[in-house]
């Protein structure tokens, strides 16, 4: 059997254009691991099976692509940590771990250029969570570039409470019907721009905020110290960013009334 931690993600940044023809949508966006995971196990079996958490549905997927060639299968465990449905990534993580542990069991296991051409067939986040560091995702998001970013921070994340999480479908839906792919290219070029301004963490600051959902959490934390706070992904986590962690610390003190909180930092691998 072999185990290991699925990782979070947040999304530093995230720029949205319009829908494509494949009906996800253009969009350019900063991954960036963090240090709080799901945790995957993955055996040779005779039928495929997944077991821990009821909602799986792509941890299923990613095993049926790698079913080995003689008829043998997997089955898998999630231990699930990370929140569902947050804007973590935690199910494309889970199918991009399971995904890399199948496949190393595997009597022939597929180079790694097959095991991503699966990954783009499962979602458009679950290609990052095989590749080390941060990257800035283009095309649908699963066009990587790696990234060399600051990594000493502190993260702060915040579950708000009394949010009703929309389905991704949902807030995409809402941001067409709002005309949010307007100055798309403008705002593209200003994000690509910012990061080649990235030296230090301080200068994360600059990189434009998420089109797809704001919170009034992020303007909270930033009054609370953070030199960055926006939502990730299609939310509703709210991140914030810190240099100190004493700051951090005393940040989550102050904010854990407004949500469920963790206090983690930048990850370049599990």
């Amino acid at each position: 059997m072999s185990r290991a931690p699925a990782p979070a993600k947040i999304n530093l940044s995230l720029v949205v254009g319009p829908a494509r023809e494949d009906g996800n949508h253009e969009l350019v966006t900063v991954y960036q691991r963090v240090a709080l995971s799901d945790r995957i196990a993955v055996d040779r079996s005779p039928a495929l099976s997944v077991a821990g958490f009821a909602g799986d549905t792509l941890v299923r997927r990613a095993l049926e692509c790698v079913i080995d060639g003689d008829g043998a299968s997997f089955s898998a465990r999630i231990q699930k940590r990370l929140p569902v449905s947050a804007g973590l990534g935690g199910g494309s993580s889970d199918a991009a771990t399971a995904l890399r542990l199948a496949n190393a069991l595997r009597r022939d296991p597929y180079p790694a250029e097959q095991l991503r051409a699966f990954a783009r067939t499962l979602g458009a986040d679950v290609p990052y969570f095989l590749e080390d560091g941060p990257q800035l995702g283009t095309g649908d998001g699963s066009e990587l570039e790696a990234l060399e970013l600051p990594q000493d921070y502190w993260v702060l994340l915040v579950l708000p409470r009394k949010v009703i999480k929309s389905s991704t479908e949902q807030v995409y839906a809402a941001f067409d019907t709002r005309g949010g792919e307007s100055g798309y290219e403008e705002r593209r070029a200003a994000l690509l721009a910012s990061l080649e301004r990235v030296k230090r963490p301080r200068d994360l600051a600059a990189l434009p905020p998420n089109d797809l959902a704001s919170s009034p959490l992020a303007r909270a934390l930033v009054e609370l110290g953070a030199f960055r706070a926006d939502v990730t992904g299609a939310g509703p986590m709210v991140y914030g960013l810190f240099l100190h962690g004493h700051q951090a610390r005393a940040a989550q003190k102050r904010i854990s009334r407004e949500g469920r909180t963790w206090l983690t930092a930048p990850a370049w691998y599990l």
